[in-house]
């Protein structure tokens, strides 16, 4: 993909949306790391459903050991591998604790020492949080940048990399959370909504989906011509 476009796209995006965010539901720092940890193979709104009873009560590491795994795990049972997810919740709070003064650690190696986080969440730590230019790549991410040809890629480090070095650097920050809200809502896997993308006359995808043709409307017969009796005049 030529340069010119991959900034057009970009310059769309941030007009359609100029402050764009992560979806999940945090008050801060420790509980964006929780969330986006137990976020792995499960929905947002699986996860903020389960935050919603678990912050009010337990939103910091200590309160979390407290609780234990089993006092967890009743919390975060809409979220998918939650019996795993909570002994790794635990296990990251206590590490915080013990290792970082209860604080979420701001290095790369650190952050993927935590039980439960890999190298998608500790981006996405580290660019919210930090500020720092990374780029988390998920399932909907790695679709639209093989799909579009922003960064195709045939790994997820690929295609974070292909991100990183081609992507002008004032779109960087925020380009996580564009092509994610573009891959969940317009750039579907099963089916993409092509004709009401912003982007597809500068995607390179070769199978967009047509647009549906309007239903031609029905002729329905004319009605027959009712037939009356004229009254006779009575004098």
């Amino acid at each position: 993909m030529h340069p010119a476009t991959r900034r057009a796209i970009f310059r769309r995006l941030q007009a359609a949306n100029p402050s764009p965010t992560t979806e999940l539901l945090y008050g801060s720092p420790f509980e964006l790391l929780v969330a986006v940890m137990l976020s792995a193979h499960t929905t947002d709104r699986a996860v903020n459903a389960a935050t919603r009873n678990l912050f009010p009560l337990a939103s910091t590491p200590a309160a979390i050991v407290a609780l234990g795994v089993e006092g967890v795990k009743p919390y975060i049972k809409p979220v998918g591998l939650y019996n795993t997810k909570a002994k790794n919740l635990v296990g990251l709070a206590q590490q915080l604790i013990e290792r970082h003064g209860g604080e979420v650690p701001r290095t790369r190696a650190e952050l993927e020492a935590l039980p439960g986080v890999g190298r998608k969440t500790a981006n996405i730590i580290l660019n919210m949080v930090f500020g720092e230019m990374e780029i988390a790549v998920d399932t909907h991410i790695f679709r639209v940048a093989n799909r579009t040809g922003l960064a195709p890629g045939r790994t997820p480090r690929e295609v974070e990399q292909a991100l990183i070095a081609n992507t002008p650097a004032e779109y960087r920050k925020d380009a996580h959370h564009w092509l994610i809200l573009l891959g969940r809502y317009v750039c579907i896997a099963r089916k993409p909504k092509c004709p009401t993308c912003i982007l597809r006359d500068l995607c390179e995808y070769p199978h967009k989906t047509p647009a549906t043709p309007p239903v031609a409307a029905r002729r329905l017969p004319l009605p027959s011509r009712v037939r009356t009796r004229r009254r006779r005049r009575t004098r």
